[in-house]
């Protein structure tokens, strides 16, 4: 039987999720093929699985096929109806303990903590303890919601175990990385206060260890777009350039949607713009209902990962006013930097989390949850803008993006493979 000679496989809720860390795996593994490794697989839940979690879509017909040498693999569940919750991981597990026992060198990267770092050290232990583990070397990336939300939780609701637990399985991946400084720090924020509460030592081991891994962006995607190309995608949605304010991202509380319509009801800009509300999620049906009867907002929820760019370049600014909320905070935003590549109207957002490091210096900003200040957001920028600022900011977004191109990502995460590469083949 013939393996290949270098293999990663990556963890985590790829496509079809609207997530931008699916849209990092994907990026990584399409790098992976031009640095060594021959085999690149995606391990990931069966569609149905994640349909039946609620979780949000892209349109399954449309999806962006994967590089020739990329495999993702939906293992099904094992076990029947007497095992709620542990048949997916089962799937998983049991999958990537069968590509461990091959004799092939394999890196293992899990991004979302909870539960994919799970099913990476419970493979490696117990192909280790059956004597089948060959040479893997495992990476962890923490991409934010492991932190403020499953951490979180778990502090508010004084639930430590599941803390420490998590925070065990973390460190005992051969690297560790978060998305951005925020996350890093919200990291050992909360090893702070595992330790306090439980005599552990995490925070300890959090600072010495966690590096950062920005989010890898397929920068091709959003440069040099076709201008035709664009101009048919918006007549196909009955749009112009210019002509609206985006707001293309996970419908939530959280995405500061709520206060971008209330903003843009009552500019004076929407005279002049509509709002076009891009995407799917949990709030969809709120926003809608508190969009009711205006024919100046218009949402869309089939945006594909084609049109995303086009819908960027057109607009007349893109409006994310993320805001923490219990549950979740922007711990980059990528949805940020890919409109600084995409060019077109500036970008107004909040610094919240991390997306000031998504942004630096090329963005408006309002403070987090201001109606009033976005309102004057979306003023100034389609009515007050000189295009002399509009222009600059472009070009600031455009170099400061650019910086998050997905091959010098990888390069910068997998730094070590050359050597391990080069010293399995002196062996």
């Amino acid at each position: 039987m013939t393996y290949p000679e270098r293999r990663l496989v990556i963890v985590v809720r790829a496509d079809p999720v609207i997530c931008g860390h699916s849209g990092e795996a994907r990026n990584l593994a399409e790098v992976a093929l031009t640095r060594g490794f021959d085999d690149v697989r995606l391990l990931t839940w069966p569609i149905a699985t994640l349909e039946a979690a609620g979780l949000p879509l892209k349109p399954l017909d449309r999806l962006q096929p994967y590089g020739p040498g990329i495999t993702v693999e939906r293992p099904e569940p094992v076990g029947d109806y007497r095992v709620p919750d542990g048949r997916g991981l089962a799937g998983l597990t049991g999958r990537l303990v069968e590509l461990l026992a091959e004799p092939v060198p394999t890196t293992c990267l899990s991004m979302y903590l909870a539960p994919h770092a799970n099913v990476v050290m419970d493979a490696v232990t117990a192909a280790h303890a059956a004597g089948l583990l060959g040479e893997v070397h495992t990476i962890a990336k923490a991409v934010g919601s492991d932190v403020t939300n499953v951490i979180r939780s778990c502090l508010r609701e004084e639930r430590f175990g599941a803390a420490v637990a998590l925070l065990t399985t973390f460190l005992a991946h051969d690297e560790v990385v978060a998305v951005s400084e925020y996350t890093r720090d919200q990291i050992v924020l909360s090893a702070e206060a595992v330790d306090a509460h439980c005599g552990t030592l995490f925070a300890q081991q959090c600072r010495a260890r966690v590096t950062v891994s920005y989010p890898p962006i397929d920068t091709s995607a959003y440069l040099d777009l076709d201008p035709d190309a664009v101009d048919a995608a918006l007549r196909r949605r009955g749009l112009e350039r210019d002509g609206y304010v985006l707001f293309l991202s996970r419908i939530s509380r959280a995405k500061g949607v709520f206060d971008l319509v209330r903003a843009y009801t009552a500019s004076r800009a929407r005279d002049r713009v509509k709002l076009v509300v891009a995407g799917t999620g949990p709030a969809l049906a709120e926003v809608r209902e508190l969009a009711a009867g205006d024919d100046r907002i218009v949402f869309l929820t089939d945006v594909d990962d084609d049109e995303k760019p086009l819908l960027m370049r057109g607009c007349a600014t893109y409006a994310l006013p993320t805001k923490e909320e219990p549950d979740f905070v922007e711990t980059f935003g990528i949805a940020l930097t890919e409109k600084l590549l995409a060019g077109g109207g500036p970008v107004i957002t909040a610094i919240t989390g991390g997306t000031g490091e998504a942004v630096g210096d090329a963005a408006v900003i309002v403070a987090a949850g201001d109606v009033v200040a976005i309102t004057a957001a979306l003023d100034r920028v389609v009515l007050e803008m000189s295009e002399h600022e509009r222009r600059s900011l472009e070009r600031r977004g455009r170099e400061h993006a650019l910086s998050f191109d997905r091959a010098r990502v990888f390069d910068d995460l997998f730094r070590t493979e050359p050597l391990r590469r080069a010293a399995l083949q002196e062996e």
